[in-house]
C-alpha cells in the first residue's frame, strides 16, 4: 500500500501548485496615459450671435439718357482710355456725350443769354428813374418781370443743355456699360451705365427670436468673407425691425460696414458675428475638449499624475470656446490632448 500512499502524497502536492498559479495576482501595474495640458490663463470672451447674409453696395444708380443723340464716350483721364467697366469715378465726372447739333441749335443758348443781360441792365435803368421819380412804379415793375422770364429762359435752356453730358451721380465704379459704338445714335431714356459706391455697405440679417431683448442699435459687428479670412472688417446695427415673422421666428436687422479699401464686393456671402457683451479676465477653455454625457459637462485637470475628472458649468460661448463659471480655477492644469480614453484617477503623463 505504500507506493499508493506516495502517488496520493504526489497528487496532491500538484493539484497545490496548478491552484496556486491560477490564483490573480493582487498587485497590477497601470499604464501611464499619455497627455498634453494648458496651465489656464484668465482672458475674454464674447457673447456673439453668428449669422450670415449677403453685402449690398450703400448707393446704386443705374443712369439713362434724357436725350436722343449722336453717342460718344469719354477719356478716363486716370487710365487715358475710354472709360470702361470696374473704373472708379468722381461725383459729377462726364462719361458719355450726347451730340445732337440740332437739338443744341434749339435750345438757342446765346440769344437767351444775351436777352437776359439786356433785360437786366434794362432793370436796373428803370430802377435808378424809379427812385428818382422818372417812371412809374408799373414800368419799373415790368421790367422786373422781363428779367425774370429771361433768367428762367437762360437756365432752363443750360438745364436741358446739360442732358448732353451724361455724368456720374456720386463718386463710385462703373458695373455696367452698354457696348455702344461712338457716333451711334441712341435714343432717350436708354441705359447709359450703371455705378455702385461699396465705401460702405450692409447686410441684411435674420436672427433668432430669442435675442430681440439683447440686440440693440450700433451694437459692434465683425463682417468676414469666407474667401478673405484675414481680412474681418468692423460694423455696427444700423436697424432693426421690432416685429418677429410668424414663419421663421426671427427679426431683421441691418448691418452697415464701412469698406474704405473696396476689399468687399457687392454680392459676397459673409459672415457676421454681432458681440452682444464681453468678460474679460475669466476662466475660457477650448469646446472641443468638453466631454458631455447623462451626468452633464466636464473636463479632466491633471494633478500629481493623475486625471482628475471636473464637472463643470459654461457662460458665454463662441464658435471654438466657452467660459466655465464653476468648477475650474487659474492655473489648473487642462488636459487638451489625450482626454479621450480618461477616467476620473487614471495615471497620466504629460507629453509635449
Amino acid at each position: 500500500m505504500k507506493p499508493f500512499y506516495q502517488i496520493l502524497a504526489l497528487l496532491i502536492f500538484l493539484g497545490a501548485i496548478i491552484a496556486c498559479n491560477n490564483q490573480p495576482s493582487n498587485t497590477t501595474t497601470e499604464l501611464a496615459v499619455p497627455v498634453s495640458v494648458n496651465d489656464i490663463k484668465p482672458k475674454s470672451i464674447e457673447k456673439i450671435i453668428n449669422t450670415t447674409g449677403t453685402l449690398a453696395a450703400n448707393k446704386t444708380a443705374t443712369v439713362k439718357t434724357e436725350i436722343s443723340g449722336s453717342y460718344k464716350l469719354m477719356v478716363n483721364p486716370k487710365t487715358h482710355r475710354p472709360f470702361a467697366l470696374g473704373d472708379l469715378v468722381d461725383n459729377g465726372q462726364v462719361i458719355i456725350q450726347i451730340e445732337d447739333a440740332e437739338y443744341l441749335n434749339g435750345l438757342g443758348l446765346e440769344s437767351k443769354k444775351l436777352n437776359l443781360e439786356i433785360t437786366e441792365q434794362t432793370m436796373k435803368k428803370q430802377q435808378s428813374l424809379y427812385e428818382k421819380g422818372g417812371v412809374t412804379q408799373l414800368d419799373y415793375r415790368n421790367s422786373e418781370v422781363n428779367y425774370t422770364n429771361a433768367k428762367d429762359a437762360f437756365d432752363k435752356a443750360n438745364i436741358q443743355l446739360a442732358k448732353m453730358k451724361i455724368r456720374a451721380p456720386f463718386k463710385g465704379v462703373i458695373t455696367n456699360l452698354p457696348a455702344v459704338t461712338n457716333g451711334t445714335q441712341v435714343a432717350s431714356g436708354v441705359e447709359a451705365f450703371s455705378i455702385v459706391d461699396y465705401s460702405l455697405m450692409t447686410i441684411d440679417v435674420n436672427l433668432p427670436e430669442k435675442y430681440i431683448n439683447e440686440v440693440a442699435l450700433n451694437q459692434l459687428v465683425r463682417v468676414m468673407n469666407y474667401t478673405l479670412p484675414n481680412d474681418t472688417l468692423k460694423g455696427d446695427i444700423k436697424e432693426l425691425s421690432p416685429a418677429i415673422s410668424t414663419e421663421t421666428r426671427t427679426f431683421k436687422g441691418i448691418v452697415e460696414v464701412p469698406n474704405p479699401d473696396l476689399k468687399l464686393r457687392p454680392g459676397m456671402f459673409s459672415r457676421a458675428d454681432i458681440v452682444l457683451a464681453r468678460k474679460d479676465s475669466v476662466v475660457v477653455i477650448p469646446k472641443d475638449i468638453i466631454i458631455s454625457n447623462q451626468r452633464g459637462k466636464s473636463v479632466f485637470i491633471v494633478d500629481n499624475g493623475t486625471a482628475i475628472e471636473k464637472r463643470i458649468t459654461l457662460g458665454y460661448e463662441n464658435q471654438t470656446e466657452a467660459e466655465v463659471t464653476s468648477g475650474l480655477k487659474k492655473n489648473d492644469r487642462l488636459v487638451i490632448k489625450g482626454f479621450e480614453t480618461l477616467k476620473n484617477r487614471s495615471k497620466v503623463k504629460i507629453v509635449k
